[in-house]
């Protein structure tokens, strides 16, 4: 437990911090699974209308501090590999 006010503030602002975080985080891996599934559909249309979303999400979550750069990159990376094997 906390001891000073500016203590008790921190774990507030902690806690307030957590939750957004984790409906961020939630929300890119929820874009991710989209993609995943219409990569496993096989459907290149469906594939091409998601992976922009996906990338935009990405890019979001990187600028609001929920995931590092090179993993938001590595992610984006492997997903495009993907996409561009079920266009051919």
């Amino acid at each position: 437990m906390p001891n000073h006010k500016s203590a008790e503030k921190r774990v507030r602002q902690s806690e307030k911090r957590r939750v957004i975080n984790r409906g961020h985080r939630s929300k890119v891996r929820t874009y991710i699974k989209k993609l995943r599934t219409a990569l496993d559909s096989g459907k290149s249309e469906d594939v091409q209308n998601v992976l922009p979303e996906v990338m935009s999400v990405i890019d979001k979550s990187v600028q609001k501090g929920v995931m590092h750069k090179n993993a938001a990159a590595r992610y984006k990376s492997r997903l495009t590999v993907r996409a561009n094997q079920t266009a051919k």
